[in-house]
């Protein structure tokens, strides 16, 4: 890799490692908190009476844990530059093409279930807002609070995070900003990242869990298409390990 700076390179990969921790552990990190009183204030508004309100929290959402399926790939990807310091070249073009089949099969599962899951949520979010009184006061017990203030705390250390992945990779090696592929990687996370904070504060707060929901499927979506981008890409190096296998004399 020619003069590869490493340090930089374990770096970025310990930053992007830890953005999608933070991630998946964004169920823990968002939501949680009392929204009882804030219930009864809107089911006082739909002109409806609810004696108990005790139980009602915060939602987590969707869309930050989803962050988390484009992330994988770029985890990979830095860990394949990773792995060129352990691997003579012709043995990580072996593993490689290997590996990433394997690796973009799995995510693209993974993705598929993930898409499922969060269409079938946002239909019963929708269903739910739109059968006033009661189905709308279920919405609200389950989703109309949404902690906008934590997730944008969550956000903002994930795209911290994020940033500082991408300029060590660039510290790293230079060079890298020539791989179209990993450049369009690092845009589509930031950016992803970006729109879902933005999503957050575009509309009221009883709507959020509606849209960070939609960021999720769009996310799965992007997901699986990156998962059929390495999945293409490890095509020709299976076929190339194979006919290299193929060539050695026989014992």
């Amino acid at each position: 890799m020619g003069d590869l700076r490493k340090p930089f390179l374990l770096l970025a990969m310990l930053a992007i490692v830890l953005a999608i921790a933070v991630e998946l552990g964004a169920g823990l990190l968002i939501g949680g908190g009392d929204a009882g009183a804030a219930l009864a204030d809107s089911a006082r508004a739909l002109d409806v009476e609810i004696d108990d309100v005790s139980g009602v929290s915060e939602p987590s959402g969707r869309g930050t844990g989803y962050l988390a399926l484009i992330d994988a790939v770029a985890v990979w990807s830095t860990g394949l530059f990773c792995l060129g310091l352990l691997l003579p070249e012709r043995v990580q073009g072996r593993v490689q093409g290997v590996a990433g089949l394997i690796f973009s099969i799995i995510l693209i599962i993974v993705g598929l279930i993930a898409l499922l899951i969060a269409f079938v949520e946002l239909m019963i979010m929708v269903s739910l807002f739109l059968a006033v009184p009661f189905g709308t006061l279920a919405y609200l017990a389950l989703w109309g609070f949404f902690p906008v203030g934590d997730a944008a705390v969550v956000l903002g250390l994930v795209l911290l995070l994020k940033l500082v992945w991408a300029g060590l990779l660039v510290l790293a090696q230079p060079r890298f900003l020539q791989n179209k592929g990993l450049v369009l990687l690092i845009l589509t996370t930031l950016l992803c990242t970006v729109v879902l904070e933005f999503l957050h504060n575009l509309v009221p707060v009883i709507l959020v869990s509606i849209v960070d929901d939609v960021a999720a499927l769009v996310f799965a979506i992007i997901a699986i298409i990156w998962g059929l981008v390495l999945l293409i890409g490890s095509i020709p190096a299976i076929v190339k390990a194979i006919r290299v296998t193929a060539a050695l004399p026989g014992r």
